[in-house]
């Protein structure tokens, strides 16, 4: 009768711990993608940039669009290099390092707030900075249309990847020399910031007074 007690328990206990493992197993887990808010803002910015940077140089003619106002300065056609090859080098460091190191949500309270500070800053030309090397314009595109074609296609792949993407771009980071470590959704924020503010560098270009007429 004492072992029959032993069995029964240890049955119950080995039932128990399975229910408690298939309840686990199924219940679902805690999202961390991207809210619907959120996936909107980028995807808002991303769309607004894009149609302001194509309307800046829309029009143009070939000596405007390579018109330099000195001899340090860029034109307009390497303010659109630069946006383009930014464009898909960002996404690009998103999905393939800053996705790939491991998730660290303690850094969330670090990032807070950094959403507007990069939408609003990033845009903002009374700071100067220079482009690293490998993002200055080298006349990689032979012509204007090989540039535009370059830039729809980032574009479209980092609106795409807002879209569709289920990774957890709030748990992962990345540093920015100037303003510190952003996580993974604030560094495609930056994808439109940094666009806004070269297409602001675009209408310097055009408002210079040695600017072309035609």
């Amino acid at each position: 009768m004492k072992i029959q007690w032993k069995l029964c328990s240890l049955l119950c206990l080995i039932l128990a711990l399975g229910a408690a493992a298939i309840a686990q197993t199924s219940a679902p887990s805690a999202s961390t993608s991207l809210t619907p808010e959120e996936r909107e803002v980028a995807l808002k910015n991303l769309q607004a940039t894009h149609d302001a940077f194509l309307k800046s140089i829309a029009g143009l003619s070939e000596k405007q669009w390579r018109f330099k106002p000195a001899p340090d300065r860029w034109s307009v056609a390497e303010v659109s290099e630069h946006i383009a090859v930014a464009e898909s080098s960002i996404l690009t460091l998103v999905q393939k390092k800053i996705m790939s190191s491991p998730a660290d949500p303690s850094k969330r309270a670090e990032v807070a707030g950094k959403d507007e500070k990069v939408l609003q800053q990033v845009p903002d030309r009374t700071h100067k900075v220079q482009a690293p090397e490998f993002l200055k314009p080298t006349n990689r595109f032979a012509t204007r249309e090989e540039n535009i074609k370059a830039f729809e296609d980032a574009r479209a792949a980092t609106m795409n990847y807002v879209r569709t993407t289920n990774d957890d771009l709030r748990d992962h980071f990345g540093p920015h020399p100037a303003l510190g470590t952003l996580d993974a959704y604030q560094w495609i924020l930056l994808i439109s910031a940094h666009s806004a503010r070269h297409t602001k560098q675009i209408e310097e270009v055009k408002a210079d007074p040695n600017f072309p007429k035609d």
